[in-house]
């Protein structure tokens, strides 16, 4: 009777993982990867430059830190957001003022509540978040974070077309696609990591290798802070994705969604 549920779990696996790759026949990751990782950190945080960064460096992987404008460590530390950007990380826009739905979050200021927000009020901010960050990094194309994940100005206008005319991608949240086909660039799932373990961030990364898609991390602060991340356990998942390299292509959010957009042919 073991030796049957032996085989029925080996079967019912066999079967889960072609289901996988014939959902992703026409996808295919570079240089035969299994799966795409992007680390994203977002709010513009002295814990990314001082921890993160040389985390990060240590192994050689790029990474996307989502800034809003008004932060004080853009202010003071422009040259280290500048350098980390020559040394091929990305800096994304996160507006100028992180606004959000004030129904969801009593911290919100009224001020920056999305739900005063009109859909030209949004786009400016954004727009002029961009222009801010080129003075920084000299860029022009750019990815956005969707503050508080939050993509609705007024209580139920959409703000998505707006990113997909300021942007070459963004990322919301979500769950990890079950496949490639029909992915949106410009609202891509992503996990908000919080206290989570070295062993949990890894078993995100494998159920993306598992359907053959991408998976996306939404960190905060790094090491101690709100929305925290341990140094141990970036640390951990980066030793697993260094020692599994030849599954995971890990990448900036702009580069990865690039070659996503190249292949589904909806690239400009």
């Amino acid at each position: 009777m073991k030796r049957i549920f032996i085989y029925l779990m080996v079967f019912l696996g066999t079967v889960e993982l072609s289901y996988a790759q014939d959902l992703n026949k026409d996808f295919k990751w570079p240089e035969s990867k299994k799966a795409a990782v992007c680390l994203t950190f977002d709010d513009g945080q002295d814990s990314h430059l001082d921890n993160a960064i040389p985390l990060l460096d240590s192994f050689n992987v790029k990474a996307t830190f989502y800034c809003p404008g008004n932060k004080e460590p853009l202010y003071n530390r422009i040259s280290e957001w500048r350098m980390i950007v020559e040394n091929g990380h990305e800096l994304g826009n996160h507006s100028l003022f992180h606004p959000c739905d004030g129904t969801r979050f009593d911290w919100v200021k009224p001020e920056y509540d999305l739900n005063r927000y009109t859909l030209e009020q949004m786009r400016m901010e954004l727009y002029t978040a961009n222009t801010l960050l080129k003075a920084v990094d000299g860029k022009s194309d750019r990815t956005y974070g969707y503050t508080c994940s939050d993509y609705k100005v007024q209580g139920d206008t959409s703000i998505v077309d707006v990113v997909k005319q300021l942007f070459a991608a963004g990322r919301s949240d979500g769950p990890i696609p079950e496949s490639m086909e029909n992915v949106d660039i410009h609202f891509m799932p992503s996990w908000c990591v919080e206290s989570h373990t070295g062993k949990e961030l890894i078993d995100y990364v494998k159920e993306a290798r598992k359907n053959g898609t991408i998976a996306t991390f939404m960190f905060h602060s790094v090491g101690g802070g709100y929305l925290n991340v341990s140094n141990e356990a970036l640390l951990e998942l980066l030793i697993y994705l260094k020692e599994n390299e030849q599954d995971y292509w890990v990448d900036t959010f702009y580069n990865v969604t690039k070659y996503i957009a190249e292949q589904s042919g909806s690239a400009e």
